[in-house]
């Protein structure tokens, strides 16, 4: 008879010296990890309350001495942050949808319509995660330059950030696998019923995709949000630039708690983004272990 291995055994866990010692070293490791992850967002947060001198003290202050709200509305009006966050919505909106309709069209490609040498497509498309990130930043921006057999230029045009994020091989190849494990009796009886390709891909294969296709928003909006050289290449007008370029920019000449202000507003959108798709998340990390 096996049974599962634990660090305490079910014997001690009943008496009750055993599970008081349990549960304290519980609470304390869950204790210590959440200040691991929300101390660094607290000091940002009250960073940008306190006063240039007191934000520059030795040791520092763990509570702002006067809580100053107003570099919240300077770095608002002086960072002009309303429009780099549009800026960022437009491009990160743009990126997430074109990858959305791209990644899934040929991953479900390659999953369930079998075309010919198609191993091979999916081997290249993955050698392309071998390829350091930096060694594609100068034949990017030379092709959107000068776009190949239209010779157009994309500097200074969102497009440049949306056609560049549609050649995701990560994404595509998450969304492969998760078609993959989809029941193949529900697909074909969809088949039997009269649905074409097409439609049991909106009907019935995106529905139950919900899970990874959260996942995959995540990933797209979090790449485009954080990226900081890439748009910094293409975009030379200040006006269209991202918030990620725009903090660093015009943070020459401001004071050093508007700018903790500006980071705390940029992040904002994203701790959103997260607890909006958090349970997608975690069904995602499990979608794994549908069988197929």
């Amino acid at each position: 008879m096996s049974g599962t291995r634990t660090l305490v055994s079910p014997a001690a866990l009943v008496r009750p010296r055993g599970k008081a010692v349990y549960w304290t070293v519980f609470a304390t490791v869950v204790l210590l990890f959440t200040l691991a992850f929300l101390f660094p967002v607290y000091w940002m947060v009250t960073g940008a309350t306190k006063s240039p001198d007191e934000v520059a003290r030795t040791p520092p202050t763990l509570v702002p001495e006067n809580w100053h709200l107003s570099a919240y509305t300077d770095a608002w009006d002086l960072m002009q942050l309303p429009q780099h966050l549009w800026n960022t919505v437009v491009q990160a909106a743009g990126a997430w949808i074109c990858q959305l309709v791209f990644c899934t069209a040929a991953a479900y490609a390659l999953s369930r319509l079998r075309p010919v040498f198609g191993k091979v497509i999916l081997g290249s498309v993955l050698a392309t995660l071998m390829v350091p990130a930096q060694a594609l930043v100068v034949p990017k921006y030379l092709t959107v330059a000068d776009l190949p057999l239209i010779h157009t230029s994309l500097l200074n045009d969102p497009l440049a950030i949306w056609l560049p994020a549609v050649a995701n091989a990560f994404n595509l190849y998450l969304l492969k696998r998760f078609f993959d494990r989809i029941p193949r009796d529900v697909l074909e009886a969809a088949e039997i019923d009269g649905a074409g390709k097409l439609r049991i891909l909106t009907s019935i294969v995106l529905p139950m995709s919900r899970p990874v296709l959260g996942v995959v928003s995540i990933f797209a909006l979090v790449a485009v949000w954080q990226d900081f050289l890439w748009p910094l290449m293409v975009f030379s007008d200040t006006d269209k630039q991202p918030i990620s370029v725009a903090l660093v920019q015009l943070s020459q000449n401001i004071q050093l708690t508007v700018l903790i202000a500006a980071m705390v507003i940029a992040s904002i959108p994203m701790v959103a983004l997260f607890l909006v798709f958090q349970r997608h998340i975690i069904a995602g990390i499990s979608a794994g272990s549908t069988k197929g």
